[in-house]
């Protein structure tokens, strides 16, 4: 279990997180929409989360989906490396109707983000602009890399919350143990 907290003058977060886990989760970010698709990472990840966040809403979302990135990204990190004996490498797709998104990972401890959904405009409140700064400060946060890559889609909705749970599902794939693997890299350190 990694316990971490982030307090800025924009936001204040708690996170507890456990890697292979039940995912459970109990989502209080303050953004609807975002307690939605952690809601999803956790149960399809099988990463127990439990996440709470005040942040400055009142003039937008873009703090608090970005700090709760940071923050869940750190958790993430802490859990993950050192890794040894797992896949290290996940991929997932994931369709939701019309769409269909595909995440690649390598849990390689050098990140980098390539995050290719074209969409724009609303989720109800939400800027959906938000999600590419999320996967980002994700990605840089906890040492993943990720190629979030969406193959189809008309409904917005359905899109992220593919891009969510493709991510989480390769990531639970690429964190499987592999005893025969020792540190999943020719060189020996991640």
């Amino acid at each position: 279990m990694v316990e971490l907290s982030r307090k800025t003058k924009e936001t204040d977060i708690k996170i507890k997180l456990a890697i292979n886990s039940s995912g459970k989760s109990t989502i209080k970010s303050g953004v609807g929409f975002l307690d939605h698709m952690l809601e999803s990472f956790s149960k399809h990840s099988l990463i127990d989360i439990d996440l709470s966040c005040e942040g400055d809403t009142h003039i937008d979302d873009h703090h608090s989906v970005e700090d709760i990135a940071i923050t869940l990204g750190q958790a993430l990190s802490k859990a993950i490396y050192p890794i040894e004996k797992v896949e290290r490498f996940g991929s997932a797709t994931v369709v939701m109707d019309e769409a269909a998104v595909t995440t690649d990972l390598d849990l390689s401890n050098r990140p980098f983000l390539v995050y290719e959904c074209d969409i724009d405009g609303k989720v109800g409140d939400f800027d959906v602009e938000l999600v590419e700064e999320f996967f980002r400060a994700l990605a840089f946060n906890s040492g993943i890399t990720a190629h979030i890559i969406m193959q189809r889609g008309k409904n917005k909705h359905h899109i992220i919350e593919a891009a969510f749970k493709s991510f989480a599902v390769a990531l639970r794939r690429s964190l499987t143990k592999n005893d025969a693997l020792g540190i999943p890299s020719t060189k020996g350190v991640l």
